[in-house]
């Protein structure tokens, strides 16, 4: 029990004293960043599921 305690105690002087948190400006910039990165590749893997889908419907309708 004495290790954990350590490593709780040492951890917790680590993340109060030693990180070095980003300001609220840095965090919402990052913030929009992932946001626009996430919706762009959404975005792209939606119109690539549009056309493989109507690519197959295309194919299975020339073997009816």
């Amino acid at each position: 029990m004495n290790k954990f305690t350590v490593f709780v105690k040492e951890s917790y002087i680590e993340l109060t004293e030693k990180v070095s948190w980003p300001k609220w400006e840095q965090l919402t910039q990052s913030t929009m960043i992932v946001l626009g990165a996430t919706l762009f590749i959404t975005l792209l893997v939606g119109v690539m599921d549009f056309v493989a889908n109507g690519s197959m419907k295309f194919i299975y309708s020339l073997f009816k």
